[in-house]
């Protein structure tokens, strides 16, 4: 990926470490690396493990071996200074928001004349890059959202009384990686009856039992990017009063959707969803930010939140969640979450699934 705007002089290099954002310079996904990014050109060093496979997968980078047999930290300081010595780099850009103090001080002794940049610079410019996501990265995304689609239309189909909260995590995760994802996209939420009234609750042994919500919280990985979607299903039947909850819910999750368009602050889409909430009397019982950005990580900025410091724009192409909710304490919860892409005017909308209240 090109950073642009990254470097301000050819004498500065960046080195870029965390795997989220090494994945995101190189598209390869390691354990270990370091991608280096000067005027003249991209670097990925890496070791034995990774290297045959990196020379085949990896774009727009120079990959070199740092061999493990010898000392790994005299080779990459080898293969490193050559680097710098070939882009007469003076200054290097370090991820303040990822790197260590015990790592900041390794490469400190290793160059000692260089000048190290750990302002947040580096990594707010890796983090307005990735925001906006390419053609390639939304493919990427959907074809997680079919694998979470799919397994949920799988799952709905074996909810009944007597089966646990664990039991229908396990499922999920399971079809999931039969469907063909490279695996979950995070640690699942299957929270029902009391329990759904906890909006991260833990899968547990608890059972389904009738009159019941059940949340499903849930996603797939497919070549590093993210699914996100939640889905609240009935077991047996639902009150009139879940009934209503539902309905509020899913009135702020329709309005908050219709009022996506570039340049729209976070800020004021969650109160988009507020203050539908406000209207059907539940806006209390909202307790968390609206959604959030979703790529190579599950959770990304922007964050949809009347919180928010500082406060974001949306801009075309931004990939978000929406994803309101009403708990009601130690009775139950309803969460629905959508994900959808940023347009000029308006959105497209990636996920599929119904939102009609099912009861199973």
């Amino acid at each position: 990926m090109n950073i642009s705007g990254l470097l301000n002089t050819a004498a500065e290099a960046a080195i870029i470490t965390s795997p989220v954002n090494r994945r995101y310079i190189t598209g390869f996904k390691s354990s270990y690396g370091v991608a280096v990014v000067t005027e003249g050109a991209n670097y990925f060093l890496t070791d034995a493990r990774y290297y045959g496979n990196a020379l085949s997968a990896v774009t727009g980078c120079k990959v070199a071996m740092v061999d493990e047999t010898k000392d790994s930290g005299k080779e990459l300081k080898t293969l490193l200074g050559h680097i710098f010595e070939k882009h007469s780099i003076t200054t290097l850009l370090i991820e303040n928001e990822a790197v260590t103090l015990a790592e900041l001080e390794r490469y400190r002794k290793m160059f000692p004349k260089m000048r190290f940049d750990t302002s947040p610079r580096l990594s707010e410019a890796l983090m307005k890059s990735r925001v906006v996501k390419s053609p390639e990265e939304i493919d990427k995304i959907k074809k997680a959202q079919r694998i979470t689609e799919a397994a949920f239309d799988k799952i709905v189909n074996k909810l009944k009384p007597g089966l646990s909260e664990k039991q229908i995590a396990a499922m999920l995760t399971y079809y999931v990686y039969e469907l063909g994802a490279e695996g979950p996209a995070f640690d699942f939420i299957v929270a029902s009856g009391k329990n759904s009234s906890v909006p991260h609750a833990v899968p547990t042994n608890k059972t389904l039992d009738d009159g019941d919500f059940l949340i499903l919280d849930f996603g797939a990985v497919v070549d590093g990017y993210h699914s996100d979607m939640t889905r609240t299903v009935a077991i047996g039947s639902a009150s009139e009063s879940m009934r209503r909850v539902y309905d509020a819910v899913w009135s702020a999750n329709i309005d908050a959707l219709k009022a996506i368009r570039a340049d729209i602050t976070d800020k004021l889409l969650d109160g988009v969803a507020r203050t539908t909430l406000e209207a059907w009397g539940y806006e209390t019982f909202f307790t968390h930010s609206l959604g959030h950005g979703v790529g190579l990580e599950v959770h990304e900025k922007p964050s949809l939140s009347i919180k928010a410091k500082p406060s974001m724009s949306l801009r075309e192409n931004m990939v978000i969640t929406i994803e309101p909710g009403v708990y009601i304490p130690s009775k139950y919860g309803v969460r629905l979450e959508d994900m959808a892409i940023v347009t000029k005017s308006g959105c497209e909308l990636i996920t599929t699934t119904p939102k009609k209240l099912l009861v199973v």
